[in-house]
């Protein structure tokens, strides 16, 4: 199936096209014919997580907005989202965005920073937060809000628009890929021992700052995540899947000793594939090729990922990723947010969506499939951990089904929790619509055009341009339009 022949998920109009076009392309993808509004709606049910009661079975997830100051401190593009995280109505906030412990790690230079300078600015951010939550549902009974901390390893750009590498190992396809090669920093063990205690740091500061819990970031390429596919790297950090995890053990154990009260949760990517890009024979001067997958026959077998087939890499292999669930279950976490792949260099897998960003690819299938793979996954690692607390992904491509197919996955204990990102970005109270039983808003539903995403890859903010009149009326709107024409993309 080509590009092109692709259904379109808004013109399929009706629950009974949606569930046949899901059949026509062979997936299991559930969908609730009625939506159950009130107290009723598995989506209103309250869940006791540890000490922890979670009012609703929405959650937020990371959404940084590289728009913060260059000092690392929140600006007012920064308040105004996460007033909107409030406002959404979701009782699980999940991290908010990804927090740098320290400015070698930050992803770009406008990522925020827990630091002792921040911290005041960090704390009135949640406050903004509670405050938006409360106007919108009455009170803020049940909600728990963390702050996920990172260092973004393989993807710092702590100064410029330059990427600055702090990585684990060298990777035979992604060095080179983001930067020059010659700027590869490979972390000392005793660099990633004063890493740990900056993290710790940071977790201290999230809890006098008010957060009940902060995300140990695993996911999506950057330095929590190649731990787990660390399998060439010498020493105590890599190698063996105990050594690979002794990262997450080491920073459990540190941060439970200073602020035990403070829960802990991990943003997963449960499997990787290989790295992406548009097919050269199908592309052309103006237009990106649909993806496929580099050519790794001289990096055989592949050690180099996580969750994968080290004999075909293009295969899931889940059995690492159970064993890396158990470590996390050994270490008493039960919030865990499961996502896939990288934006970087798979973003189909991490984010199903019809339309590329400037520096990705056509989709390679249909972006069900994508979707039906995210939920797999989510109900595989349920069924395997049912005393763990699990946030799906990849909801937002369905639009007008996601709330059909949320309350499906819920109802049917494939999740606990559905995640929404690039969603509230263009519509941040649909959670509260949907619970309240209030028209559902189609004209706001993110229809996947990726501008959020393409924005921040070319230096500016991230946001909704397509539907938030912030942004659609910004001067950086002429900007962005400028670069999708160039690309083909508008």
């Amino acid at each position: 199936m080509k590009f092109g022949d692709f259904v379109k998920v808004k013109s399929l109009q009706s629950v009974e096209n949606f569930k046949r076009s899901v059949q026509d392309l062979g997936l299991d993808i559930p969908c609730d014919e009625e939506l159950v509004t009130g107290d009723a709606s598995p989506m209103a049910k309250p869940l006791q997580v540890g000490e922890f009661t979670i009012g609703n079975r929405y959650a937020i997830h990371p959404m940084e907005g590289w728009d913060g100051n260059a000092d690392g401190s929140p600006s007012d593009n920064t308040r105004r989202r996460w007033s909107h995280f409030g406002k959404s109505g979701a009782k699980l906030i999940w991290g908010g965005e990804a927090v740098a412990v320290r400015h070698d790690g930050r992803a770009n230079p406008q990522q925020l920073m827990m630091d002792a300078k921040n911290q005041s600015a960090i704390a009135q951010l949640r406050e903004t937060l509670v405050a938006s939550h409360k106007e919108v549902m009455g009170d803020d009974k049940d909600l728990l809000i963390g702050l996920q901390l990172t260092h973004s390893g393989r993807f710092c750009k702590p100064n410029t628009n330059q990427m600055e590498p702090r990585v684990l190992f060298n990777h035979p396809l992604l060095d080179g890929r983001f930067g020059p090669a010659q700027n590869i920093v490979v972390l000392r063990d005793d660099e990633i021992e004063r890493l740990i205690e900056d993290f710790v740091i940071a977790a201290k500061r999230a809890w006098d700052c008010g957060y009940q819990f902060v995300d140990l970031k695993h996911c999506h390429g950057y330095l929590g995540h190649e731990f787990l596919g660390a399998k060439t790297r010498a020493g105590k950090y890599g190698g063996s899947m105990e050594h690979r995890t002794r990262f997450l053990n080491e920073l459990v154990t540190g941060i439970r000793a200073e602020v035990p009260q403070l829960g802990l949760g991990v943003r997963l990517s449960a499997f990787d594939f290989l790295p992406f890009r548009p097919d050269p024979a199908l592309s052309k001067t103006d237009v990106l090729g649909p993806g496929i997958a580099v050519d790794a026959s001289a990096s055989m077998p592949y050690q180099y990922g996580f969750g994968i087939n080290e004999t075909d890499p293009t295969q899931i292999a889940l059995h690492e990723t159970f064993e890396f669930l158990e470590v996390v279950e050994s270490l008493n976490i039960q919030l865990m947010n499961i996502t896939l792949g990288s934006p970087y260099y798979n973003p189909h897998l991490t984010r199903p969506a019809m339309y590329p960003p400037s520096d990705g690819y056509q989709p390679p299938e249909d972006p069900l499939v994508g979707v039906a793979r995210h939920l797999d996954a989510v109900r595989q690692l349920k069924n395997r951990f049912p005393k763990m607390a699990f946030v799906g992904s990849g909801y937002t491509y369905l639009q007008e089904f996601l709330p059909n197919v949320a309350q499906a996955t819920v109802r049917n204990g494939w999740t606990d929790f559905v995640g929404l990102g690039r969603m509230v970005l263009s519509y941040p109270e649909l959670p509260a619509d949907l619970l309240a039983g209030r028209p559902f808003q189609r004209k706001r539903l993110c229809r996947t055009f990726s501008d959020c995403t393409t924005a921040p890859r070319n230096g500016m903010v991230s946001g909704c341009y397509p539907l938030d009149t912030h942004y659609k009326k910004s001067p950086q709107m002429v900007q962005l339009t400028q670069i999708k024409k160039a690309a083909n993309l508008s």
